[in-house]
């Protein structure tokens, strides 16, 4: 029995990871990443880190982060307490899903988790107070290779469901884009 179903989303590369929950009167057990089963979804690199995220409050929006090759990565993201709603841009050059996004509620309640591929943005709103993530990264942190685009583009039409109540000055200044944007090579 696999505590992890991975099912494709509507972006190529782009999964959903739904667990299995082994639940009694003590509470429940989840797996949270297993190598063997995220392998046939094309996680097949270690987990370089693991990164915790609290928001504060609701309608807090972060992102739309990414690393540029080589470092380019490969997220699961989970939220273990409050709602998201978890956004994936497709940024890469040659995709025919080139500048479209899928956005999906991941809640603690849910158990859902979204398996972000190389080579897109991603980013999210908590649509509850006290949202806190947990996204395991399948390269380290290089600050050389950080990569943004800013999540109020109008040039995405990203649909955040709440105002915006937070959002950091640095992700604030992220460009928008142009018509000279040419996406990311991997």
């Amino acid at each position: 029995m696999s505590m992890l179903a991975v099912s494709s989303l509507p972006l190529d590369g782009l999964m959903r990871v739904e667990r299995k929950r082994l639940g009694d009167a003590r509470g429940f057990l989840a797996r949270l990443f297993c190598a063997e089963t995220l392998r046939s979804a094309g996680w097949v690199k270690p987990i370089a880190a693991i990164n915790h995220t609290y928001s504060t409050l609701k309608g807090t929006l972060r992102g739309m982060h990414f690393q540029h090759a080589p470092h380019a990565e490969m997220k699961l993201v989970t939220c273990i307490r409050g709602e998201i709603l978890d956004v994936a841009l497709d940024l890469r050059a040659s995709s025919p899903s080139f500048k479209s996004w899928h956005a999906e509620t991941l809640s603690a309640e849910n158990g859902r988790a979204m398996l972000i591929p190389e080579g897109f943005a991603h980013g999210f709103q908590a649509l509850t107070d006290d949202v806190e993530i947990l996204y395991c990264h399948s390269a380290a942190h290089a600050p050389a290779a950080e990569g943004a685009v800013n999540a109020l583009d109008p040039a995405f039409g990203i649909t955040w469901p709440l105002p915006v109540s937070a959002i950091s000055e640095r992700d604030k200044r992220h460009p928008m884009t142009d018509s000279s944007f040419k996406g990311i090579i991997l």
